[in-house]
């Protein structure tokens, strides 16, 4: 029994593989190395260099290490470009799952879990969502995540596979042990570009939008600390083993911090007063986008660790420091 990791070198899968990898899991990653480390890869793990959308190449893998687990990360993630770029992300994401699936019926996978995103749910107002609020993805890297999503279900009323999606949040912070993170320099996300900027690696960062119906005006999000994460996934896959029913589930904390938050409790982790300039809105950005995540604990008895924007932003702070030093 082995366990296929798509974007097993990536920030999220590589997380995946090594809580894997610590619990006693034979574990195969399946990555093109495209936006992946192949230093990041956990090497109790065996690895496989491929494109998670090539069936042949991915029926061959399922076969040869006796796959009856798919966790999949691979695919595009950044909100912009997909709207500039929708081809790349109905190629990356909808096309290249829709491709999976059909390797992984093939080769009788029992489970498939997918990572998916809160952006499904669109412009969801002030008030926290739960599973059930309506679907109303915003751009191309929404609408392709919920199309996936579309197609697990069918194939899965169709064929004998159990399920479970994933909706993150706002992904953030690092393996505490400073074994893994968020590897990629020109990663967009708030936290990260916070850090790099307090490291002086970059010359300032922005803050979009100052006039939000906020307490401060700037942009709500739910924070969730990636290794409180994985333990969502580690709990899901062993539901589904356990014979639990194909499920969908929000991955956040109930709390939501707002821009000008993150950037002053990275100030005070570092204690670097860097510039942050104010700049308009950017098209598109909801005001808040939160969740109760009380799915996730009510069904898998999920138990966060590291719910708690300062250890966030110092185990990412931390990375941060040990990747200047790694990469010099």
């Amino acid at each position: 029994m082995t366990v296929m990791v798509t974007g097993g070198a990536g920030y999220i899968g590589s997380h995946m593989v090594l809580a894997l990898a610590e619990a006693g899991e034979d574990v195969v990653v399946l990555d093109n190395l495209v936006t992946g480390f192949d230093w990041a890869i956990e090497g109790r793990a065996s690895f496989e260099l491929g494109n998670a959308g090539d069936i042949d190449r991915v029926s061959e893998v399922i076969k040869r290490y006796g796959v009856s687990e798919i966790i999949h990360f691979a695919g595009s993630i950044v909100v912009p470009e997909s709207v500039v770029d929708p081809l790349k992300y109905y190629g990356n994401n909808t096309a290249v799952s829709r491709n999976l699936l059909e390797a992984a019926v093939r080769g009788g996978v029992k489970h498939f879990i997918f990572s998916s995103t809160a952006a499904v749910y669109g412009m969801t107002g002030l008030a926290p969502v739960v599973e059930t609020t309506p679907l109303s993805p915003m751009s191309p890297y929404g609408r392709s995540k919920l199309m996936t999503e579309m197609m697990l279900a069918d194939v899965a009323a169709t064929h004998p596979m159990t399920y479970g999606v994933l909706r993150y949040f706002n992904v953030a912070g690092a393996d505490p042990g400073k074994r893994t993170g968020q590897s990629t320099p020109e990663a967009s996300h708030l936290i990260k570009v916070a850090c790099q900027t307090a490291l002086g690696q970059r010359g300032y960062m922005s803050i979009f939008g100052t006039d939000f119906e906020t307490p401060d005006g700037t942009g709500v999000r739910d924070y969730i600390h990636v290794s409180d994460l994985i333990a969502a996934h580690v709990l899901l896959l062993k539901r589904l083993r356990d014979g639990g029913g194909s499920t969908t589930i929000n991955c956040a904390y109930g709390q939501g911090y707002s821009v000008r938050q993150v950037v002053d409790a990275v100030r005070a982790v570092s204690g670097v007063d860097f510039r942050a300039d104010e700049q308009p809105r950017r098209p598109g950005d909801p005001a808040s986008v939160t969740a109760t995540g009380e799915k996730a604990r009510q069904l898998l008895g999920w138990v966060p660790r590291f719910d708690d924007l300062q250890t966030i932003v110092s185990t990412a702070f931390a990375w941060e420091k040990h990747l200047m030093v790694r990469n010099n």
